[in-house]
């Protein structure tokens, strides 16, 4: 068969075109010829779809350990940072890659969040469930006051990305009281503490003229969106916020995984 003008390019020169596409292109491409099948396997294409600083934060692994990572070949690498997450310092922070773009995803687990009285064990418990990615989980035994914060650095997301906050969290069955129809009051703020959105969400039973606002993830959770934000490639915090203190309704029964932030893809 005939070579293409572009068949004929040097691989480095095919590997750059197709990191000008994106991941899920760069594999179809290896459908077409051998030509274009050893570019999309090339070490320099993966190493473009991998963020810059991903040296960095891998060496930051506690698990999986860094030599069974760091072995792999950049598409291995790729492919296993999107399907697993790694676990990063202490273990309650864990950072995989959307499949599709190649953008940061970050997970805060409910032990760097900052929950009123979690460490009141009248109020709240942390427990062990197999389901969860953390080795601990925040249980809600009884409140009237709920407020959940996570502080995330914009330095460490994806630049000239739009991101969506989730709260990650379920109700065992039964078990759960003051949250059928209840609006709780989710909140991002910048780093100046000037309010860049506000809305009201329902974790549980949202009024019948309403669409359910909360998804199952397919893992064992829910997930509810805090809001969002459009991270430019300044240096900047950003806080959100769910909290419900006006009701005077006795809570109990929710159970905080933590917040995910991850890029929202509009397809």
């Amino acid at each position: 068969m005939e070579l293409t003008e572009l068949e004929r390019l040097p691989e480095e020169c095919m590997a750059h075109v197709l990191s000008l596409t994106s991941p899920k292109d760069a594999c179809r491409s290896a459908a077409v010829s051998s030509a274009f099948r050893s570019a999309a396997q090339s070490q320099t294409l993966w190493e473009r779809f991998l963020p810059h600083d991903y040296r960095q934060i891998i060496s930051r692994s506690v698990s999986p350990p860094l030599p069974s990572i760091s072995s792999l070949s950049n598409k291995d690498l790729y492919f296993r940072l999107c399907d697993s997450p790694i676990f990063l310092d202490d273990g309650n922070l864990s950072f995989s890659l959307d499949k599709l773009s190649g953008k940061k995803c970050w997970m805060l687990g409910a032990r760097l969040l900052s929950i009123t009285w979690a460490d009141t064990p009248e109020y709240w418990e942390w427990n062990s469930l197999p389901e969860s990615r953390f080795s601990e989980v925040a249980e809600l035994r009884l409140v009237w006051w709920l407020e959940i914060k996570g502080n995330i650095d914009t330095k460490i997301l994806s630049p000239r990305t739009t991101y969506a906050a989730y709260l990650v969290y379920q109700f065992p069955e039964e078990s759960q009281w003051g949250f059928q129809g209840m609006p709780m009051t989710v909140r991002v703020t910048n780093e100046q503490n000037e309010v860049v959105a506000e809305h009201d969400v329902f974790l549980a039973d949202p009024p019948e003229d309403m669409l359910p606002q909360a998804r199952s993830r397919g893992d064992g959770w829910m997930e509810i969106e805090l809001g969002e934000i459009f991270n430019q490639e300044d240096d900047a915090t950003v806080e959100f916020r769910l909290r419900e203190t006006e009701s005077g309704v006795p809570k109990g029964g929710l159970i905080v995984e933590g917040i995910e932030l991850r890029p929202k893809l509009y397809i």
